[in-house]
């Protein structure tokens, strides 16, 4: 009788581990990307009791300068914030290698790296506040420059702290901690709420008071996830009083996973500014009367549709965006035990649950969309653009989303990071910047506003969720890896048994590192 070859088991992340680690880091999305929301929501109704007889429109101006300088602020928050995606891949392969002190020599010189980058970043946008609006944003009213360079001044003093945080909680993650800065976020998510009512309601501030809250509510974060990276119990810790030398190597490690990251994400937000600027010019500002000095009043209800739509469709991607953060980690540590088996097991495991996890986001939120909208204090014109925005990207993110966004972060772990670069900035070149200013602009009569935006926003997804899966398919994404060597996937061998997986796994029972079935250790 002839013996049936069976598939090798994997034990690297065990299903209760996988969960473990997405779960917390899902929540922890949702309340990061859901502040942006509020703040909107909050500072629009605000804005409509103190301000309502200076400026009729002062919720469509706050939640345009909040959204215009969010965008900013990614921007710029990307440019160093690509040192912790290199960090956390280094970090991971390292710890899946079972290389410890290199991992624990790597963690600092990636803490000190992304501190020293975001002062710098803060700095510079502190002295330049308004030259770098009006860089981006010429054609804005001049109420709405004035609340976006309130807000921008405050929030860029908060990079620094934003920069600590994220290093030590890509750190965390990369240990499986990932309850920590779950912790973390629902702290530092109801400190912003608590202190947005107070500055905004209690001390009548406006948009400042949107600001501060933010800015206070980063600082808490950072200090706590630093505490955390101190502690004993950690594989991998920061020494904060142990002498100090930047290492040559693995700086150029980081770097070299970090830069051409830096230089994708830093480019995409650039293509997103850009597009909102097409919305912005004079053609779409409609007058809408005087106000009490008999001064005339316009609004952009294209700008502020979008903005709102923005707002709401963040939404929809919070468990995607907590799913692909997750595979940094999970293939990261796959990519480190040497197995390609066990890397492309996961890889098939976790764009599967990327997907049901996408589908029942979209789904929610389609559902609630209209509620939502009816919550922002705007105008009717504007809601009814956003809801039309909404509607397109919506019915067609079920499908594009994990494979435009959960594929890239597939190939990064594989330090495949040169191929997404080059993929993402061409994909974006072609249809967000180049469809939407063609479907927005005047010259050839298309002229279709926020809804033009939207659907060179999907084409771009499109685009990429086939360009990264021809990848994937081509197998190329290997020698960037290291993985040409490695035991095709369905072979009953592994290296050694999967030594180290099987350690890993063990250290790691319920993805928490102290095994104690998952509870955390704060």
């Amino acid at each position: 009788m002839q013996k049936v070859k069976s598939q090798p088991k994997y034990t690297l992340f065990t299903a209760k581990a996988l969960a473990y680690l997405i779960i917390p880091i899902c929540i922890e999305s949702a309340l990061s990307m859901s502040l942006g929301m509020i703040d909107g929501l909050m500072v629009t109704h605000a804005a409509t009791a103190a301000v309502l007889l200076k400026d009729p429109m002062a919720g469509d101006h706050y939640v345009t300068a909040i959204t215009n300088i969010d965008q900013i602020s990614s921007l710029l928050i990307q440019l160093f914030s690509a040192f912790g995606v290199g960090g956390a891949i280094m970090i991971s392969q390292h710890l899946g290698a079972g290389k410890h002190e290199d991992a624990n020599s790597g963690a600092k010189q990636l803490v000190v790296l992304m501190l020293l980058a975001s002062v710098a970043v803060s700095a510079l946008c502190l002295g330049l506040n308004n030259p770098i609006i009006k860089l981006f944003f010429r054609k804005i009213d001049g109420n709405t420059f004035s609340y976006a360079s309130t807000y921008f001044y405050i929030t860029a003093c908060s990079y620094p702290f934003l920069a600590v945080f994220n290093a030590c909680a890509a750190l965390l993650r990369a240990q499986r901690k990932s309850m920590n800065t779950m912790l973390s976020g629902i702290i530092s998510f109801f400190l912003n709420i608590a202190f947005n009512a107070l500055f905004i309601f209690g001390f009548k501030l406006g948009i400042a008071g949107v600001a501060l809250g933010t800015l206070l509510a980063r600082i808490f974060p950072a200090a706590f996830t630093v505490y955390l990276m101190t502690r004993k119990s950690n594989l991998v810790r920061i020494k904060i009083f142990e002498k100090f030398r930047f290492n040559g190597k693995q700086l150029k490690d980081i770097l070299r996973l970090g830069v051409p990251s830096g230089i994708e994400n830093a480019l995409f937000q650039l293509g997103k500014i850009l597009v909102l600027v097409f919305i912005q010019i004079e053609s779409y500002n409609v007058f809408v009367g005087f106000n009490g000095a008999g001064d005339a009043l316009f609004t952009n209800y294209e700008a502020s549709a979008n903005s709102v739509a923005y707002n709401v469709n963040t939404i929809s991607s919070i468990v995607g965006n907590g799913i692909n953060t997750s595979i940094l980690t999970v293939i990261g540590q796959a990519v480190g035990t040497g197995n390609i088996g066990q890397v492309k097991y996961y890889i098939k495991k976790m764009l599967a649950i990327s997907y049901v996890g996408n589908a029942c986001c979209v789904a929610v939120t389609f559902a609630l969309s209209p509620v939502l909208l009816n919550f922002y204090d705007i105008s009717g014109e504007a809601r009814g653009i956003a809801w039309k925005c909404l509607v397109l990207c919506l019915s067609l993110q079920f499908v594009t989303y994990p494979l435009s966004f959960g594929l890239p972060a597939v190939l990064k772990a594989n330090s495949d990071m040169k191929f997404v670069m080059v993929a993402a900035v061409f994909s974006m070149l072609l249809m967000r910047v180049g469809l939407c200013y063609i479907l927005t602009c005047d010259w050839v009569g298309a002229h279709l506003g926020a809804i033009g935006l939207w659907i060179g926003m999907v084409a771009d997804w499109g685009l990429r969720g086939l360009l990264f899966g021809a990848r994937l398919v081509s197998g190329k994404w290997k020698k960037s890896s290291g993985l040409l060597n490695g035991p095709d996937f369905g072979e009953p061998e592994r290296i050694a048994e999967d030594a180290v997986a099987e350690a890993l796994g063990k250290a790691y029972p319920c993805g928490n590192p102290d095994g104690k079935g998952g509870e955390s250790d704060v």
